[in-house]
């Protein structure tokens, strides 16, 4: 695939990016403004239950609520150009660094679990092509489809009561063990086993669907069937041929997945008090922190538009029908 056609569709991506994430954070401002929660009385606290009428005005005019939101979006978007994202009002800290702090730690789980998830969707969605109708196909598509009704906050209580309560062999929640005065990385291991495992667990089912459905489709084409009648093994026409063939659909679903990882991994680190970016866009969504909800949102739409660049950055690599300057 010739290094040009990507760096081209990667630009064009890039400007088309560019008017998406304009229309996200205005949405994120004009939606923010007419919520009914106080983005005052969410900074005072109780502290401003018993204040004046002028001590609330105060406040706002200094936070500057009190402002059309055109005027607050065009300021923000003004300090975002220059890398300056605002003041958290809730969290009392620059975005900028509200979102460093965090942001490791969301993108070690979603990363671990989206791997997990590939790898074990193929692995089962290949064995259950092998011999579609038989008893393995049976299992591994009804267990997948279970997966894929379970909401993912009950699959990670039922794993915390099986894991961490009743059994006790994994913790349950945080980053490091209680006790633990510094992070290392075999109590981080330790502890992202749980969450990593149950957001890789509610993507499991797609995967190993495609892939089935794929390799099966693939093993009944032509060229397929000519390799197994030329005498190859088994095991090469599978991984050789079938699967090559039956992976390019799980290509377009890396991309489309990204939007419910992303929410997954918001649950997903909410019930095991892991120290991602699922408190933060919780408390700038509740206390209608401008700043810090824009630069979240912003965020995520950027992740969802580079995950389908890069599904179709990975069909044109292993497909050569596909080009793409016509993309």
């Amino acid at each position: 695939m010739p290094w040009g056609a990507m760096a081209r569709l990667v630009g064009r991506r890039a400007l088309f990016a560019v008017p998406v994430l304009l229309v996200v954070t205005f949405g994120v401002f004009a939606i923010a403004a007419a919520s009914p929660f106080d983005p005052v009385k969410a900074y005072g606290g109780t502290a401003v239950l018993g204040a004046d009428q002028e001590t609330l005005d105060r406040l706002r005019t200094n936070l500057g609520v009190d402002e059309p939101f055109v005027v607050r979006w065009g300021r923000w978007l003004a300090g975002a150009l220059t890398g300056d994202l605002g003041q958290s009002a809730v969290l009392r800290q620059p975005v900028a660094q509200v979102i460093g702090e965090r942001l490791v730690w969301s993108t070690l789980l979603c990363a671990v679990a989206f791997a997990v998830a590939v790898v074990a969707g193929t692995l089962l969605g290949v064995l259950a092509a092998r011999r579609p109708g038989s008893w393995t196909d049976r299992t591994v598509t009804s267990l997948a489809y279970v997966l894929e009704a379970a909401p993912v906050f009950w699959i990670a209580l039922l794993a915390v009561w099986l894991f961490a309560l009743h059994l006790g062999v994994l913790p349950a929640a945080g980053l490091t063990d209680t006790a633990s005065e510094q992070v290392t990385a075999g109590q981080v291991a330790r502890h992202l086993v749980l969450p990593a495992g149950v957001l890789a667990v509610s993507q499991l089912p797609w995967f190993t669907l495609y892939v089935r459905q794929g390799v099966a489709d693939a093993l009944a084409e032509e060229p397929v069937r000519g390799a197994r009648a030329r005498g190859l093994g088994e095991r090469t026409v599978l991984l050789g041929h079938a699967l090559r063939s039956g992976l390019l659909p799980v290509l377009t679903l890396i991309g489309s997945r990204v939007p419910e990882l992303i929410t997954g991994a918001l649950l997903v680190e909410s019930v095991f008090s892991w120290p991602g970016i699922a408190a933060a866009t919780v408390e700038a969504a509740t206390a209608v922190d401008f700043p810090l909800l824009a630069a979240l949102t912003t965020l995520a739409t950027a992740a969802v538009l580079a995950g389908n660049l890069l599904a179709d950055l990975l069909y044109g690599l292993i497909d050569p029908r596909v080009k793409l300057d016509d993309m």
